[in-house]
């Protein structure tokens, strides 16, 4: 099966991708593989039973995606057709399983992780692994990291905004983000439906506005809690363009400014952290994308896709092409500079 939205990716004219730089690897950091052989430890699966119109969607996504979740030749081919040489492999969200006891967490974990990790192995020159631990149980999760790190050679882990609805900053995280500066591990934050869902019950509000926030609102605490002062070393990237702070973060340094309770863990302004911060590209319009660069910077952003969900791009070359006034220096350093830079590549 070919990714969905391939074909529309131009191919000619303004705004077409150019011919890879030659010596410079064009790296995708948001990508998805799907491990099937988990799924008994999660139970029903209540997405089965949603008879909506996003529910029926959904389901039929499901089905047409799951050839490039899972067959490497499949996305090997639509690699080749969107121009990127090496995908950053992590797991399909939906699969991260904190819900779980966590032995039953762990197993899952360490299914998903071999899994990836020989996927990789496969295809040393085209995939690079990331893989999942069991946050729900903190000691647990370093184990994993350590696992994941040494013996899998993976290059980081995927991690959602919340654990069971505790923030990332109060969950009793802090060795692991620790252990995670410690061994240059990437953090790739991915945020996973809705945990606000009284009003996003339509229009597929929970990952179009839901995602966004999620991400905006565990940034907020990884901030103002004092996690990223407090690793200032730690290797971080957020989905989805880092979500809705990159235009609004001046609101949270004025109120660093004029209130004490903002202030209680942090020394500088809240703008200081969120540039420790990395994100991807995956806004889908130039003139977004343009000013997630002017924020972030240049060495912030890196190329992303969202393989192969339909709320992925499929032309990320041509996307960033279309960024008025973005320099050759700045465009390679997205497409794959920063990305080897923050996996070791």
């Amino acid at each position: 099966m070919l990714y969905r939205c391939a074909s529309h990716a131009p191919e000619t004219g303004h705004g077409a991708a150019p011919p890879r730089p030659r010596g410079k690897r064009v790296i995708d950091i948001h990508c998805h593989v799907y491990v099937a052989e988990v799924e008994p430890l999660f139970g029903p699966d209540e997405e089965d039973e949603d008879d909506t119109l996003t529910g029926r969607i959904n389901a039929e996504q499901h089905r047409l995606t799951l050839p490039a979740l899972t067959d490497p030749q499949v996305r090997l081919a639509d690699m080749e057709r969107m121009g990127i040489d090496v995908q950053a492999l992590s797991p399909a969200p939906f699969q991260y399983g904190y819900w779980l006891p966590p032995e039953t967490g762990r197993e899952a974990a360490r299914t998903i992780n071999d899994r990836i990790a020989a996927l990789a192995a496969g295809h040393p020159d085209r995939f690079v692994a990331m893989g999942t631990v069991p946050l729900q149980e903190p000691g647990m999760a370093v184990a994993e990291l350590e696992r994941c790190m040494s013996e899998l050679g993976m290059r980081g882990i995927e991690i959602s905004t919340h654990v069971n609805g505790m923030d990332l900053s109060r969950a009793g995280l802090d060795r692991f983000f620790a252990r995670a500066e410690e061994l240059g591990a990437l953090l790739f934050m991915h945020p996973i439906g809705s945990s606000i869902a009284q009003r996003m019950d339509d229009h597929y509000f929970p990952n179009l506005l839901g995602h966004p926030i999620e991400s905006g609102l565990a940034l907020g605490h990884l901030v103002f809690d004092g996690t990223l002062a407090r690793h200032p070393g730690l290797k971080l990237c957020v989905a989805h363009g880092g979500g809705f702070l990159h235009g609004y973060w001046g609101r949270l340094d004025h109120a660093w400014r004029q209130r004490a309770d903002c202030r209680r863990h942090i020394g500088r302004p809240p703008s200081h952290y969120l540039r420790q911060v990395h994100v991807d590209t995956v806004v889908f319009d130039p003139l977004e994308l343009g000013h997630l660069i002017e924020a972030w910077g240049a060495d912030r952003v890196l190329l992303g896709t969202d393989y192969p969900f339909d709320m992925g791009e499929c032309d990320p070359r041509g996307l960033i092409g279309r960024v008025e006034h973005l320099d050759e220096e700045s465009r390679a350093l997205i497409e794959g500079g920063n990305a080897a830079r923050l996996l070791g590549l």
